[in-house]
């Protein structure tokens, strides 16, 4: 019998092998990934200022420790070439040397990639972007050896908002730029963003909304000189893309797996070849991509259950994301994008509670503003149908 093959090490990747074993201590695992294969969660790697916490003491464990803790061989530094679905086998490229591997089922846990902008000048090569842990070393040591800490970020999303908070909180000068009108543009309605951007904006945050950036030059003194689009030009030590992800699909459709934003799979995380599956950021399940903590969870524990011969649809009941932003404390249940809502608003002394309300008159997502309307977050979650029922 082949082993189950895992390509990926990030938090998807680590949770089918965590959720596997839990099952089958015995069955034998390979997971193979392109970095260094440290086990951290991404999420606490934009609020780590605040938290006081060191690059170094972000990763829960290294390559060897997760081995051992999980039974599982861990082919670290190595680059999936392709995947062979008909004699269920891959290629892998380590230290120069290409290798063949046999699977018997396949888990693709490749994760996104950030979105890069085609932006000129001299210093576009120093914009960093923060997706792993090395992502973040790099940006860490550029921030801690200027002094004056002005960064400016592209993007006013959620990651982009997460860190201009982070920042700010600890003595840096931040100015955040993006196209669209407003922060959050993709969760929140205009009013509650006009609401969440004052609150940031009273830390000390500046918002340059409603432009991009054309030029990053180098200037005096390991300086940046940021050109916008609307005119205006910003000088800091740091740029910081956070514009979003991609989700990675080229070694899927290289091996003919559908595709479409994501790895298309339907609720058993299966996509359209025979034992290979995909899970975590870059898997589009029944049409919906979902890059955020409980989803992967949820995506994991089915996913091990199948893995282990008992076929298991995921569920995914209404799960509310928490914004790491303290200065304007928020926690946002999209709606689904394919219903028409409309929005009820409830102004609170330290903020307010914005539901989505379909043309039936259900509650099918949430906006919780403030730590006042946060309280109320168990109380509507229960409210809003799920996301993709429990299998009967």
């Amino acid at each position: 019998m082949h082993p189950i093959v895992i390509i990926g090490s990030g938090m998807a990747g680590y949770a089918v092998a965590r959720e596997l074993r839990k099952l089958n201590p015995e069955q034998e695992l390979i997971m193979i990934c392109a970095d260094d294969a440290y086990n951290y969660a991404k999420p606490t790697l934009s609020n780590a200022l605040v938290a006081n916490k060191a690059p170094e003491q972000i990763a829960l464990g290294d390559a060897a420790k997760m081995s051992a803790q999980l039974n599982m061989q861990i082919i670290n530094n190595s680059w999936v070439k392709s995947i062979d679905a008909s004699s269920h086998s891959l290629s892998y490229e380590k230290d120069a040397q290409l290798n063949t591997l046999n699977y018997s089922k396949l888990v693709l846990a490749v994760g996104a990639n950030p979105i890069r902008l085609a932006i000129a000048g001299d210093g576009s090569d120093d914009i960093h972007v923060v997706n792993n842990l090395n992502h973040y070393k790099a940006f860490r040591k550029q921030l801690e050896a200027r002094s004056d800490k002005r960064v400016v970020i592209l993007g006013a999303g959620l990651i982009g908002c997460e860190f201009a908070n982070d920042l700010q909180n600890t003595g840096a000068q931040v100015t955040v730029v993006d196209l669209a009108p407003q922060p959050l543009g993709r969760l929140l309605p205009a009013h509650v963003a006009d609401q969440f951007q004052t609150n940031l904006e009273e830390t000390g945050i500046q918002f340059v909304l409603g432009t991009t950036v054309e030029k990053v030059s180098r200037i005096d003194n390991g300086d940046y000189l940021v050109n916008l689009a609307n005119g205006q030009t910003l000088v800091s030590d740091v740029v910081l893309s956070a514009i979003g992800l991609q989700p990675e699909i080229n070694l899927a459709k290289a091996a003919g797996i559908h595709t479409s934003r994501g790895i298309l799979t339907n609720t058993g995380l299966e996509t359209n070849l025979a034992d290979i599956f995909a899970v975590g950021d870059c898997a589009e399940v029944n049409g919906t991509l979902l890059p955020y903590v409980m989803p992967i969870m949820q995506q994991a524990r089915a996913l091990a259950k199948t893995l282990n011969g008992e076929q298991t649809a995921v569920h995914y009941p209404a799960m509310p994301v928490a914004v790491k932003t303290p200065a304007a404390p928020l926690t946002v249940l999209p709606a689904p994008i394919d219903v028409e809502i409309q929005w009820e608003t409830e102004e609170l002394d330290d903020g307010m509670i914005a539901r989505a309300i379909d043309a039936d008159g259900v509650l099918r997502g949430f906006v919780l503003l403030g730590a006042t309307a946060a309280k109320q977050r168990l109380t509507l979650t229960k409210q809003v149908p799920d996301l993709i029922p429990a299998s009967v």
